[in-house]
């Protein structure tokens, strides 16, 4: 049971009880916490688990709950990061290394880099959550992913209190994967991180659906940003209109020699090289071919225009979207010998 003394000197200030997390989740799911409070400076926390004995099997911390997934309510103290600070750590004509806290707002923070023309991140525009949600899921589209730019990930361990940097090659990245999926799952709080992006123009525009949208168009860091912006609006449905939490599903890496058999039987599907003699198959084309695309069982179903999205039409709980998510994984393993893996949290 926590101490509520300890929990308000986490937080330095009172902490609300029985909360819905309604507006924390992007499937808005109407799931309560036993407790909640916005942390702001990570010291409070630090010094309480250094300090206090401090139960941290019982502490979620939520960004801003794109991809996290509440499957009931939840039972213990949930910290949902505030802080907003960019700083400066190096820069020369070349680059510039920027150290930015874990409570800014993703797109925020590319707009801002936007803006201020440091190259890298406008592939990745418009991706819902916050900052410290990017290195856990090395987050990725149109040829980009986070880990591209990273270069150190801070944070405290949960145990200790202990400070720790991680340095990128360290940090186990790989396709939406991290070592803060495996090891250090439910065991660090990231606080801050470092990337280091580009002060000269040094585009990615390789995605074939970027590219085509681009056809045209004068290439500059604010077009690729709209483009990208005008792409995910016309195939994904806005979280605050319609609940969601983006690609439920990862897309599948197999062997060549599968992917060869799957071409002989289906010579439409889609996929992509992923180095190695390794191929990445296309989730949402499985989904729809296996024809679940718009399919709807009371509030839970899946997007008209995206197969890889699941929705939250309004009253669906999370048993519901669940069950529509193990029925699409069955009928996928069923037809093309693939088990699909969910990218979102489970918590």
């Amino acid at each position: 049971m926590y101490n509520l003394l300890l929990l308000l000197k986490i937080t330095n200030y009172f902490m609300q009880t029985d909360f819905s997390l309604k507006d924390y989740n992007s499937f808005h799911f109407n799931v309560k916490t036993r407790y909640f409070e916005t942390l702001k400076d990570p010291a409070y926390l630090k010094n309480a688990i250094i300090n206090r004995e401090f139960d941290t099997d019982n502490l979620f911390i939520l960004g801003g709950g794109s991809n996290v997934f509440f499957r009931d309510n939840f039972h213990g103290l949930v910290l949902h990061p505030v802080g907003k600070e960019i700083e400066v750590i190096e820069e020369n004509e070349a680059y510039i290394v920027l150290e930015v806290s874990a409570g800014y707002d993703w797109d925020e923070f590319v707009a801002w880099t936007v803006e201020k023309g440091y190259c890298g991140l406008e592939n990745l525009s418009l991706i819902p959550g916050q900052v410290g949600a990017a290195p856990i899921q090395n987050i990725g589209a149109y040829g980009v992913e986070v880990k591209d730019y990273i270069t150190v990930v801070k944070g405290i361990y949960l145990d200790t209190g202990a400070d720790f940097e991680i340095p990128a090659e360290a940090c186990r990245f790989d396709y939406r994967d991290s070592i803060f999926k495996h090891e250090l799952r439910g065991k660090v709080f990231i606080s801050h991180m470092q990337l280091r992006l580009n002060k000269q123009p040094d585009f990615n525009i390789s995605y074939g659906q970027l590219e085509e949208q681009l056809k045209g168009t004068e290439i500059t860091q604010q077009a690729i940003r709209d483009a990208v912006i005008e792409i995910r609006e016309q195939k994904l449905p806005d979280p605050d209109v319609i609940g969601n939490a983006g690609s439920f599903f990862k897309n599948p890496i197999v062997q060549k020699a599968q992917y060869d058999f799957l071409k002989s039987q289906y010579p439409e599907i889609k996929a992509y090289p992923a180095g190695n003699d390794m191929m990445k198959i296309s989730a949402a084309w499985m989904i729809d071919n296996a024809r679940w695309k718009a399919y709807r069982v009371g509030d839970a179903g899946v997007h008209p225009k995206q197969a890889l999205v699941l929705v939250n039409y309004g009253m669906a709980k999370p048993r519901d979207i669940m069950s529509l998510a193990e029925q699409i994984r069955k009928d996928i393993l069923f037809k093309f010998g693939i088990e699909l893996e969910m990218e979102v949290r489970l918590v």
